[in-house]
């Protein structure tokens, strides 16, 4: 079943809200979990990058500093364009386009790496974009995921949190679930990475939501039992909790000659 145009409408039109306030949150190029990022790629000068969902080009700019040939594809003008200024900004020469990942519009075996970060859980059919992302990636190459894995008992919880906070929010794969998905694209398990990102929830809040999701963390903390999988606790300045982030590296098999 293909994604709804309806999904695939929400997904643009919040993006297209959050796109500046995206770009400039200061967690999506926290120094720590971006070095992690670039070290998973293994990128080298010359190689040919692709960052699929790319938003706002903060990973793309990140893998361009290696002097790597890098496109980013996002279904979003609006993050196509401050992913533009970005790389104009650092000087890149990143190569940008508005498109769908699900229809990625590359031919086979075009890159020697393939990156999204923070996507999969607004994807209706994640295992369909990484089929894709495999398709274009060259055999030997890498396909590397990043996103929130909550744990298998908090999973229910979280989503319902996150789609409170974010109405393109689909679901959050556990890692099991994600590492299934690779499996069955046909990927190599190579390495699994994991990191918490903290976050402020007031950051990434609409004000017309606010008041739902503080009232859902307020009792989260209070209970105790951490059932939202986010460690969250009051501090001075507000609510913060941390996003349960895993990075799954995988190779493409080469492709064997019919005897």
């Amino acid at each position: 079943m293909e994604p709804s145009a309806s999904h695939a409408a929400r997904i643009v039109s919040q993006f297209t809200r959050w796109a500046k306030p995206f770009s400039e949150l200061p967690i999506h190029a926290e120094t720590e979990s971006m070095a992690q990022t670039v070290a998973a790629c293994s990128i080298a000068r010359g190689m040919k990058a692709l960052d699929v969902a790319c938003g706002p080009g903060i990973v793309a700019c990140e893998l361009a500093r290696s002097e790597a040939q890098v496109t980013g594809v996002d279904l979003t003008p609006a993050m196509i364009e401050q992913a533009r200024q970005r790389a104009h900004r650092l000087g890149y020469d990143v190569d940008f386009h508005i498109g769908d990942a699900q229809h990625l519009t590359f031919e086979d075996a075009s890159f020697d790496r393939v990156v999204t970060r923070y996507s999969f859980h607004h994807m209706q059919e994640p295992g369909k974009i990484l089929t894709e992302m495999a398709r274009v990636c060259r055999p030997d190459g890498l396909v590397i995921v990043i996103d929130a894995t909550p744990a298998p008992e908090c999973q229910k919880a979280y989503d319902y949190a996150e789609t409170l906070r974010d109405p393109s929010h689909t679901s959050a794969l556990t890692l099991s679930q994600l590492h299934a998905l690779g499996a069955e694209a046909g990927l190599s398990l190579v390495a699994t990475y994991q990191y918490r990102l903290e976050s402020r929830l007031s950051d990434q809040v609409a004000p017309e939501d606010w008041p739902a999701l503080q009232a859902l963390f307020a009792t989260d903390i209070a209970s105790g039992k951490n059932a939202l999988g986010m460690d969250a606790w009051e501090a001075e300045d507000g609510v913060h909790f941390y996003f349960p982030i895993s990075i799954v590296v995988w190779k493409k098999g080469l492709v064997r000659p019919v005897a």
